[in-house]
């Protein structure tokens, strides 16, 4: 009976851990409204870079990098060289980090985020596609659609925004690397931060 059991929880089990997104391989495509009122799908955005942050306002080591500025930076340098960089929120409605549509765009403006949009995943379905387990999550895929990397933001699951500085960061690597046609020394690294509140 107990083997019976344990087989049954595997064929759930087990399809839950195929549905995270590997470097490498093709990007999950994705479908979401944004607090903006625009709709995006990475089907549309192919021949583009695109930037995938998850967010969660209220998780410290969002506060981390957006109380000390360093995210918005990241966003301004690289939106301007024409990457998409799209914010998620995937809190479901009632959990910690959750906003409408119009809160997330005051938060946006409030916390003078760069990111081209912020993507409203209330029923998770994205963040599950992609395997998204914290705040902030991060992910970069190439114009072709690919996915180069996906992981923390840097090195140090530190809190602490004093240790920002002396951090390695890990999509700053990806991308410039990528987009210079080098190949990505760190595809993938252990995601840090708030779990995403599903």
């Amino acid at each position: 009976m107990k083997k019976h059991i344990i087989a049954i929880g595997l064929i759930f089990i087990v399809p839950l851990i195929m549905q995270a997104a590997t470097p490498n391989s093709p990007a999950p495509d994705f479908k979401e409204s944004a607090s903006s009122g625009k709709q995006y799908s990475l089907d549309e955005l192919k021949g583009k870079w695109v930037v995938l942050e998850w967010y969660n306002k209220d998780c410290p080591y969002v506060k981390k990098h957006y109380g000390s500025k360093n995210m918005q930076k990241l966003q301004k340098t690289y939106t301007q060289k024409g990457v998409v960089w799209l914010s998620i929120i995937s809190s479901a409605k009632g959990k910690q980090g959750y906003l409408t549509a119009s809160e997330a765009q005051n938060i946006k403006k409030q916390a003078g985020s760069n990111a081209s949009d912020i993507l409203l995943d209330v029923d998770g379905n994205m963040g599950k596609a992609y395997g998204a387990k914290t705040t902030p999550h991060m992910y970069v895929i190439n114009p072709k659609g690919t996915l180069v990397y996906a992981g923390g933001i840097d090195d140090n699951n530190s809190a602490n925004p004093k240790v920002i500085p002396d951090s390695k960061n890990f999509v700053v690597a990806a991308l410039e690397q990528a987009m210079n046609g080098k190949k990505v020394t760190t595809p993938q690294a252990k995601p840090y931060g708030c779990s995403v509140k599903y």
